[in-house]
């Protein structure tokens, strides 16, 4: 059953005790939630949690559409996990999620750690099945890749496996930080150039990608945007563009690329100047494993871009930045 508050008996799980054991109980934004036992049937109306479940072993029945282009919403970082498994169903989620729908699949828990759920929602999902919603920690969209599989972990009763997952990719990023000494403390930022510029917070699991890299955001990135996962900075903000390294995520590296140079302001920029940008190609896999940012899809990304980010940050503006997909 779905609860407000928690009794004393069943392990928080935030807890250490009783790894593995049901019933569970999880806080989230709005209260808490007890699972009673293992879930079988799993529905996701986050975005990027199905990478989780199948990391550890478990098939989501339905997952809900963000990037759209794959079956299942399973990206190809993630699409040998389903071994055989039939592919999710896809939900919409346009004004709220497909609660009909959702109710015909019988779930057994629904989970939305990686998603924007208003408190409506919350409560006519709870009618359905178990639902635990976004961390109160965090922004809405806002929980970090190793949280998102800890709790998934705890939910499906295979917490130990997920620290293993989780240090796993930790370990990757230690790995990459020695390789690359001149990641520490060099400033980068992330950025699209959606509707003007748009650049993502420090809450954002593509701007906390750069920080595990050793990478600085701006200091007063947040300050500009508000409490948001990002923002649309005005021209007198386009300081923050002026970084060590600056990602851009965008349709085509050349739309990009015309758009960028058509602006005198963004083009007098050291940043631009010397050619210290990466872009990555939204369409591609890659760009879309770059928005995901996940325990499944970060190896695959991390692959891509650091030869990237060591190419725009090596102090010659003629190493050429390759594209990659």
């Amino acid at each position: 059953m779905t609860t407000a508050a928690c009794s004393s008996a069943p392990e928080r799980a935030s807890g250490q005790q009783g790894l593995g054991a049901y019933p569970v109980t999880i806080d989230h934004k709005y209260g808490s939630t007890t699972i009673e036992r293992a879930p079988k049937r799993v529905v996701t109306v986050g975005l990027t949690e199905q990478d989780s479940l199948l990391a550890l072993g478990v098939v989501p029945v339905a997952t809900t559409k963000w990037v759209g282009a794959f079956p299942g919403e399973i990206g190809p970082w993630a699409d040998a996990k389903l071994a055989g498994a039939p592919v999710p169903e896809v939900l919409q989620d346009t004004s709220g999620p497909q609660f009909e729908k959702i109710a015909a699949l019988r779930p057994d828990v629904i989970i939305g750690l990686y998603s924007g759920m208003t408190k409506e929602s919350y409560y006519k999902l709870a009618r359905i099945a178990p639902t635990v919603a976004q961390p109160k920690e965090y922004n809405d969209f806002g929980i970090p890749w190793q949280e998102t599989t800890k709790q998934i972990g705890r939910i499906v009763g295979k917490q130990a496996e997920a620290a293993k997952l989780v240090q796993g990719v930790e370990d990757r990023f230690a790995k990459v930080r020695k390789e690359n000494p001149r990641f520490e403390g060099a400033g980068a930022l992330m950025a699209t150039t959606y509707d003007g510029y748009f650049v993502y917070g420090s809450q954002d699991p593509r701007s906390r990608l750069l920080t595990s890299l050793g990478f600085k955001l701006p200091a007063d990135l947040d300050a500009a945007i508000g409490d948001k996962f990002g923002a649309n900075i005005s021209a007198e903000r386009t300081d923050l563009l002026d970084r060590d390294v600056l990602i851009w995520v965008v349709g085509t590296a050349a739309e990009g690329q015309a758009k960028l140079a058509s602006d005198r302001l963004y083009s007098g920029l050291k940043v631009a100047k010397e050619k210290r940008e990466v872009f990555v190609e939204d369409g591609t896999p890659y760009g879309h494993a770059t928005s995901f940012v996940s325990v499944l899809s970060l190896p695959f990304q991390l692959d891509r871009l650091v030869p990237q980010l060591a190419a725009a940050i090596d102090g010659d503006p003629n190493t050429p930045v390759k594209l990659a997909s």
